[in-house]
């Protein structure tokens, strides 16, 4: 007998989380990027993000599923912090429409009436291939019908098993509702699904396996333990990743520790409050109040402290990437000091000059194509540009001197400069990637000998040398393009007598004049940008006049 309930109640969770598998699935290859859509232009406020939280999860019945879309966006830039963390307040009020569904609906006629046709005209539509909405569309009424299927066989399993006794003997207290807290905690964490916990809990106290303040436990348990899919997705991820993730679980321990304190009181509260909305005053029910009371609680009490929790956690997690992108000295402060903002703005344009410095000796000594430090420092280089030319739109509404003012758009121009540094040396590291080695030693020797000409020329380059001098950059320069010259020729040659195949001649050819070009910008940028380092006085006058 035992047997045969345990046999029922472990098929009634797999056909539930099979049911809720498919159907998320489903809804989410049939909806396409509609989903997305919403999420991008739904979160424009916080109360609208937390709707659109509530709105997708409640149809998609999967709050991971809608972190994960929401982590996606934040790390794209098409969505901040403020607005992921409104999403993840609203998913965790959608995800509990799932204790209303099982609470109000009569499973035994819905099994009969609906679930089996549902997944019979469901697997039809799946048969149809070809089109991929409706394999969608027929992936998710089969999943609705196992879903309706697993649940009624919950219910059947936990009605007529009489199995209340080892959660009875518990009796009340603290320590009771600790446990039960404990079961919904590691429910969820072994299913990793929420839902699939909740089902468990209503289905068991419909049953009269246990009480209603043990099944609220459960549930604060499940809502907790929930935290712990998105705790195992950020596990070596983006610290946007991370972020969004410690939002979850910040929201879940405080709601669920509120929720476990003020326990007795909410119980209470809750008797009164189906006979306001004229619903039978049953166990399940008053547990999806129950669940989603709490919620909407969470959501009320850590609202107002959102900001001060974007703000903590844009300090958490940061990455090497994230440190380096912030700029170390444009400062809005000193925007309406032309000296200063100068000599601010020349340094950070030195720094974007390293890394574009950093950039190409790299992508000229790599084989292996472009690496992840490669592309991370393009995308530093790019938000340290973006900085520069906010800050120098914030120098321009000042008044700046006569003497001042035509050197400004010379910033501007060296940044342009070093993204194109930063562009030339990705396409060299992919083009080196595909290259073959060169078997003429006294040609292979040639090109070896033009790139370290090229890499001492971005050395020399770097204006904050001491012994940095113009002169001698231009006449290296002049050197290297006298290089690139006879390289070029020894290339053609090369080709014409068949000792290099014409295709990887043309390829050659194309790579040397790439990285000609990043010694042409990297000479210029050095050039333009002594013209910043001139007009701004040198950090020991400018200790001077602040003494002063």
């Amino acid at each position: 007998m035992h047997l045969s309930i345990l046999g029922s109640f472990i098929g009634g969770i797999g056909l539930f989380l099979l049911g809720m598998q498919l159907m998320t699935e489903g809804l989410k290859i049939a909806a396409g990027n509609t989903l997305r859509t919403i999420l991008k232009r739904s979160t424009s406020t916080p109360l609208r993000g937390i709707l659109s939280g509530v709105l997708i999860t409640s149809l998609v019945q999967s709050s991971g599923a809608v972190t994960v879309a929401t982590i996606g966006f934040v790390n794209a830039g098409l969505m901040d912090l403020m607005q992921a963390i409104t999403i993840v307040y609203g998913s965790n009020i959608g995800h509990t429409m799932i204790g209303w569904l099982v609470s109000l609906t009569d499973f035994q006629g819905a099994v009969k009436l609906v679930a089996l046709p549902l997944i019979g005209l469901g697997m039809l539509l799946r048969l149809n291939r070809g089109n991929h909405r409706y394999e969608a569309l027929g992936e998710t009424l089969a999943g609705f019908g196992v879903f309706f299927t697993g649940i009624d066989l919950l219910r059947a399993t936990f009605a007529g098993s009489g199995l209340g006794m080892p959660f009875t003997i518990m009796g009340g207290g603290i320590g009771s509702h600790l446990a039960f807290l404990a079961i919904g905690l590691l429910l969820t964490v072994i299913m990793q699904s929420s839902s699939a916990t909740m089902v468990i809990t209503l289905t068991a106290a419909a049953g009269g396996l246990i009480p209603l303040d043990a099944g609220a436990s459960m549930v604060i348990g499940a809502n907790i333990g929930s935290t712990s899919t998105a705790a195992l997705a950020a596990l070596g991820a983006t610290p946007n990743a991370k972020r969004v993730a410690a939002a979850h679980v910040l929201f879940n321990l405080v709601t669920g520790t509120v929720a476990l304190i003020l326990l007795p009181f909410l119980l209470h509260a809750l008797l009164v409050f189906p006979e306001l909305l004229h619903l039978p005053a049953n166990t399940t029910i008053l547990l999806a109040l129950f669940h989603t009371s709490v919620n909407i609680l969470g959501v009320c009490l850590i609202w107002p402290f959102t900001r001060l929790l974007v703000k903590w956690l844009k300090g958490r997690f940061r990455s090497h990437e994230e440190d380096e992108a912030r700029p170390l000295y444009l400062d809005r402060n000193i925007a309406a000091t032309p000296v200063l903002a100068f000599h601010a703005l020349a340094r950070e344009i030195e720094r974007i000059g390293n890394i574009a410095r950093r950039m190409a000796k790299g992508a000229m000594s790599s084989e292996a194509g472009p690496s992840l430090q490669l592309d991370a420092d393009r995308r530093i280089l790019l938000k340290l540009e973006i900085e520069v030319g906010n800050f120098i739109n914030l120098v321009r509404r000042g008044s700046l001197p006569e003497e001042l003012d035509h050197v400004l758009p010379n910033a501007l121009r060296v940044t342009s400069y070093y993204r194109e540094i930063a562009d030339v040396s990705l396409r060299v590291a992919q083009m080196q990637q595909h290259s073959r080695p060169v078997e003429d030693t006294a040609l292979a020797q040639e090109i070896g000998e033009y790139k370290q000409q090229v890499v001492k020329l971005l050395e020399m380059s770097d204006v904050a040398r001491k012994d940095y001098m113009p002169e001698e950059c231009a006449a290296l320069f002049k050197e290297t393009e006298e290089m690139y010259r006879h390289l070029k020729s020894s290339l053609l040659k090369a080709g014409t007598k068949n000792l290099l195949p014409v295709g990887l001649m043309v390829s050659l050819i194309d790579l040397m004049s790439d990285v000609r070009r990043i010694a042409d910008q990297i000479e210029k940028g050095a050039r333009y940008l002594t013209t910043l380092t001139k007009a701004t006085p040198e950090e020991e006058d400018l200790s001077v006049k602040s003494k002063g």
